[in-house]
């Protein structure tokens, strides 16, 4: 039996994941699983006018909203769970909490892109696939919205065809 690591922000596709591992503790296959959710910290400007405890007071108040019902699903499903929370990159919190909770694998849910959209971003999926020491399992979400789909392809084709025309 395995200790996930399930990787949350509220959205719907990280709660996809959520509802894969109530599933897979169902089958028998997790014991435990620890929730993280990751801040982003601010920027040197803000740290410096605002206190410290104001910006860990947001970070919690933050994170807790983030992982409320992802909480609330792991409850009902009788899911033993701890909820984390860190301030910092994202892929780099997420890898390093992975080795100190002695984590068996990552799940995370992402949506559907296509590989254009896949090869030109640098998305967490993508950095976690790099970065981390354990399995990452990465669960298909909804399909990726039409600006999506459409308006990087066509944003990169537009910047080639603006650097075509400027070295000719």
């Amino acid at each position: 039996m395995d200790t996930l690591l399930l990787p949350c922000d509220g959205t719907p596709n990280a709660l996809l994941a959520v509802r894969h591992a109530c599933d897979a503790f169902r089958r028998g296959d997790v014991r435990m699983v620890h929730l993280l959710n990751v801040q982003a910290p601010f920027s040197s400007y803000v740290a410096r006018h605002v206190d410290r405890e104001l910006r860990a007071d947001y970070h919690r108040e933050q994170a807790e909203e983030a992982l409320a019902e992802a909480r609330r699903l792991l409850d009902a499903a009788g899911v033993p769970c701890r909820a984390h929370s860190e301030v910092g990159d994202k892929a780099q919190c997420i890898a390093d909490a992975a080795l100190r909770l002695r984590c068996n694998r990552i799940v995370v849910a992402t949506a559907r892109k296509s590989a254009l959209v896949r090869a030109v971003e640098n998305s967490l999926t993508s950095q976690l696939l790099e970065l981390c020491p354990v399995p990452v399992e990465v669960i298909g979400g909804a399909p990726a919205g039409a600006l999506e789909r459409v308006g990087i392809p066509a944003g990169v084709g537009a910047g080639a065809a603006l650097l075509l025309l400027s070295a000719s």
